[in-house]
Parts: structure tokens; sequence; C-alpha cells
């Protein structure tokens, strides 16, 4: 195994921002007006980078010339269209995979069509359908094609022209949802993907036939390639047994031998880094707590660049989003809990880093407050994780607590790292407890199968023990403790308090779901299939279990102060999940207190006008129940 390297270590080879200043209270437009860029891609070459710009309801992109930051492209899809990400298809030449979305909180649904372009914004073409293809290779020998992949009733692995978009089929495989892998040569080796009856399944391509490797239920084991090594023997291969998080092999494709690379008890890996010729895999990358990675080969010249860049950071994390073919070049995103994140290009032959770009110029990380990773104990022996942040300006202890939890909610899972919304909370004196509840991504499947059919009792159960370890600690007030969240999280929020009615003294939903029986009949999710086959899978079978599970059917337990915020054209959860339970409590004589509804916002709010006043209104709201003039 390799050698783990965290945040936090090392000689200063670059000026890094530090301070001791106290907290001052910063304008709230600060926190939520949009960054000035999103995402950043280096070509091939390191010759050029795209930016992702985003401005209210859509994302631009545009192209740069690195020597001397010269715009040379620009693009707009329109509004409500977002230049989501971008792949180099040869030295000049990327797709922009542009998607859809509504609200702020929205997960983005993809256009099917992909837009092509030379980097000086030349050639523009359309390739319709696009969007259902997924690059499997880039073909470096070959600036004309690449190899994509479409799965419609079985999987299907093409040769596509990247100027045309003509594509030839090359193999197929008898799975859905298929993944293929290819070596270093281009040929096809594996396959990855489920069948009808959703067992996932791996496929090693033997001549011009497959033969099965692997197969397991859905949310089971897992044994999948990843990509080759030098030699193209070596499979890198991610393994899970009984849904423990994964840990990452080599197998030695003629003898099956298995060689264990590289692992974390808690976590799945979050991603991964190669060389610059893509054909070694140098290190695998962790979110458990604070980002760590684990490089796999010190020998290797790439890794003591990665490694001192690292280094030359402290506190912060250090993610290498690109490196140039030839390995002179590499773009790294510094980022931290305190520090929006800034674009450096690293100059491997001059030893020289050149800053690019800044997201939130305007924030300044002395302002800021430090978000710290802790773990605890749930009531039934469940080791959960989660992170506290504490206002700068306090004692860290009896403080007011906001508990946080995240939306998704299965799959998603809270990381470390700079979130406007946190730093607004403790900006404005409340500490902010975000819990990674079972059922929550990133902690192996079993971890987040827990949380099926359990939405309004064991994962609320987990942030109840994170509030309870907080009050142990004696960082939070017991009398001062409030729930705030967004989506799944406003549902949690709202259920919190229907399950423990003592312990919370107010809270925020904020376009949350308040009826889970309305969820299998309102909102985007049940018109598709996959949409339908996830609430199945996920809620609780029956109509009595899910009413019990929901805010709206258990009105008569909500004893505190209310406040409710839904876009008016939200489809990801509409206006009926506010409707329901705004109806209840009106009913009960226990109306809102507070409510906020914006007319032309989704599935949260996109205007900085109405987060403004969002945002504002829910301090006023949080000062008068726990604030430090609050009375109970």
């Amino acid at each position: 195994m390799g050698v783990m390297i965290r945040i936090a270590v090392g000689f200063l080879l670059f000026a890094c921002l530090s301070g001791t200043a106290l907290a001052q209270k910063v304008p709230v437009e600060d926190f939520f007006k949009d960054p000035e860029f999103s995402a950043v891609t280096l070509s091939p070459t390191g010759e050029y980078i795209t930016v992702s710009v985003p401005q209210g309801d859509r994302t631009l992109l545009a192209a740069f010339r690195v020597a001397d930051m010269e715009l040379i492209g620009k693009w707009d899809y329109g509004a409500q269209n977002h230049a989501d990400s971008v792949r180099w298809v040869n030295d000049r030449r990327f797709f922009v995979y542009v998607s859809r979305k509504l609200g702020r909180y929205d997960f983005r649904v993809g256009t099917p069509d992909v837009h092509a372009s030379d980097v000086d914004g030349r050639r523009r073409k359309v390739i319709p359908n696009g969007g259902y293809f997924d690059i499997v290779h880039t073909l470096p020998d070959d600036p004309e094609h690449i190899l994509v992949q479409r799965s419609v009733d079985s999987a299907y692995l093409f040769r596509m022209n990247v100027n045309s978009g003509d594509v030839r089929t090359v193999a197929s495989a008898p799975v859905r949802f298929g993944d293929f892998l290819v070596d270093h040569d281009g040929e096809l080796r594996y396959v990855i993907g489920a069948e009808e009856n959703q067992d996932n399944v791996t496929l090693r391509r033997d001549g011009s036939s497959w033969t099965e490797v692997h197969r397991a239920p859905m949310g089971g084991a897992t044994n999948n390639p990843l990509g080759f090594a030098p030699d193209n023997r070596m499979v890198y291969t991610r393994v899970s047994e009984d849904g423990a998080p994964t840990k990452i092999f080599a197998l030695d494709a003629d003898t099956d031998e298995m060689t264990l690379l590289s692992e974390n008890g808690n976590v799945d890996p979050y991603s991964y880094l190669y060389s610059s010729d893509r054909r070694q895999l140098l290190a695998v990358r962790y979110q458990d707590g604070v980002p760590a990675v684990d490089f796999l080969d010190e020998s290797h010249a790439e890794v003591g660049t990665y490694a001192g860049l690292m280094n030359a950071f402290p506190d912060h994390a250090v993610a290498f989003s690109g490196i140039s073919r030839d390995g002179r070049y590499v773009l790294a995103h510094v980022y931290s809990d305190v520090d929006p994140g800034t674009y450096y290009l690293f100059d491997r032959q001059t030893g020289q880093a050149r800053f690019l770009l800044a997201a939130r110029s305007w924030i300044k990380p002395e302002q800021m407050s430090p978000m710290r990773a802790i773990s605890f104990t749930a009531r039934d022996g469940t080791r959960v994780h989660g992170y506290l942040t504490v206002p700068r300006n306090s004692n860290g202890r009896n403080l007011p607590l906001i508990l946080n939890p995240h939306g998704g909610p299965h799959g998603i899972r809270d990381t470390w790292g700079f979130n406007p919304e946190v730093q607004f909370l403790a900006n404005r004196g409340f500490a902010v407890l975000q819990v990674n509840f079972r059922g929550s991504g990133g902690y192996g499947n079993a971890f987040e199968r827990k949380g099926y059919r359990n939405w309004g009792t064991a994962m609320i159960d987990d942030m109840t023990d994170g509030v309870e370890w907080a009050v142990r600690e004696g960082i939070a007030d017991p009398e001062r403790v409030c729930t705030y969240g967004a989506s799944y999280g406003g549902y949690a929020a709202l259920q919190s308090i229907v399950r423990e009615p003592e312990r919370y003294r107010c809270t925020i939903g904020y376009v949350g779901v308040y009826s889970l029986p309305l969820m299998f009949r309102d909102g985007d999710i049940p018109r598709h299939e996959s949409g339908r086959s996830y609430l199945a899978r996920v809620l609780p079978e029956s109509q009595a279990e899910q009413q019990v599970q929901s805010a709206a059917f258990n009105v008569d337990r909500i004893n505190v102060p209310v406040m409710l915020v839904h876009g008016e054209r939200d489809e990801r959860v509409p206006m009926s999940q506010y409707r329901a339970l705004k109806r209840a409590l009106d009913e009960a004589g226990k109306p809102p207190e507070v409510e906020i509804l914006a007319r032309r916002e989704g599935h949260g709010f996109q205007e900085l006008e109405n987060n403004v006043r969002l945002y504002n209104a829910m301090e006023e709201f949080l000062n008068k129940h726990i604030g430090p003039g609050a009375t109970n």
C-alpha cells in the first residue's frame, strides 16, 4: 500500500493567506452571489483552459489561452442551461455536456444533445442525442475519433467522429447500463453493467465472446475493473465485500491474483489520480473527515510534484484537475473550509505556480469559521461521521446550534470544504452540525442501505444522536437547538421535531418533502421508470408507515415555531408538499410563523435578491428563538 498524505503538512512554496482577526459580520450578498467560476479544465497540450461561469439562470463557458489569459471563445446555451462538464477530445476540440437545472438544489438533468467546438469557437456543431453517449477513450493517436458507449436494451461500444458525430458500432454486451473498459491499445477488455433483475455483473472479453467474472445483487458486493497498468496485464480493480467501503486492488489478468493497493476503513475512494500518459494509477483520494491522498508509487517523478504542491498549501486541500499530456503543466485547485478556492497552473519545468482564477475573491478566509470532522456512536452502536463548524469569534462552548442535514439523501454526503450557507450561519454566531447519517453515500453500500425505508426513523435518530453528542461535549446549549435543511434536509428538519418534540426550539424547512405518499404522485421523480423504482426501493412500503414518517400527518407533535420556504416552480418537490404541511398546521391552529414563497424560483432559490430576502429572514427567525436574547 502507498503513503497517505493529509492536508496541513509541509513546507511553504507559495504565500498562503492566514489571519487571526475575529470574525466580522459579512454581508449576506457575499455568501450567496454567483462565484466567478464553477469549473476549470486544461487542454491536453496545456495551452488552453475552459472556465464555467455561473450567471444567474445559466452557466456560460469561456476559453482562454493560458500564455496571456486572452479570451478566445465564449458560449451561452440559454436560460436554465448550464455548461456542466467539458471533455477534450483532441488538442483543440472539446465536447460540452449541457444540463438543465431549475433550482439551486435540483439535480442537473443532462440535455440529449452535445455541443462540440474548437477552442477558438470555430466548427461549432450540435451532436444530436450525443448526451446519451459516454466517452470511453479519447484515442490520442487518432485525433479524429473517440470511443463512446451507449446503453439501450444492451450496451454498445461505438467509434465516433469528433467533427461530424457519426458513429460506427465496435461491440455490444448483454447488459443494461454498461460501462466498457479498454486497455492502453484501445482493445476492449471488460464491461460492467446490470441485468433486468438488477443484478450487477462484470464480464471479461474473451475473443469475440464474454465471460462472467462477477455477479451480485444491487447494493451488494462489487468487483469492477477501473483501468490498466502500463503493461496492460495488471488491472486496477475496485472491490467491496458485503457492502463494506471499496478497496483498490491490482488484478493479474492472467493468474487472477489480487494485490491490495489502497484502502480506507471508513470511506470509499473519492477520486483517482493518474500519470500524465494515463497509463499508471498514482494515487487514490479519500474524504475521511478532511481530504487525504494515498500515493501508490513514491518513485514516480510526478508523485513528487503532487506531494510538493500539497505541502505548499498548509491547511488547504489540493485537487489536481488536469495535467498536460507531456507532464509539464499541472492544474491545481486549492481550497479549504474557509477558502472558496483558487486555481493555479504549475509548470514542472520552471518550478513556478501561476495564479489563474479565484472562485470568490471577495471572501476573506480570516473572517470565516473552521470546520472540523467529528464522529460519534449512534444508539444502536453504528459509528456515524460528520462535521461541526464553530463561529470563529467564539470560545466553542454552550453555543446555539443548527442541525443542518444534507439533501439527497442517498449517494450524497457532506464533505470538508467551503460551504456558503454553513459559513453564513457561523458568521451570525451559530454552530452548525452536519451529520452523514446512515443512508448517506461514500461509506460503503451497506451503510447506505441502512437508510432505505428509514427516512423518518433511523436516519433521523442518527441526527438526534449527533445533537446529543454536541450537548454532552459542552459545545451546544441544550436549550438553544434548531433544525434547518433543504430538499431531503427540509424533510429531516421537520421530521426531527416530530420524532423529538422536546429537543428543538424551532425548525426551518426549505423546499422540503413533508408527505411521503405525495412523492409517488407529484413532482418529476415519479414521471420516469427509474424514479419510480428508486422510490419503491427507498421509501416505506405501506402507506400507513409512509404517513408515520411524514410531518404533514403528525402536526399534533409539532410544538415549536416553523418557517417554511418554497419556490412556486419547483418540479422536484412541488408546491403540493408545502400545501400539505401548511394546511395541516393551519387546521391544527399552528400556522407557520414565517413563510417565504418565490413565484419564479424552483427547487432552491437562484436569484440573488430572493436569497438575500431568505437568509435575512432566516437570521431574524433564528435570533428570535435561539439567539443571544432568545427566551424560551
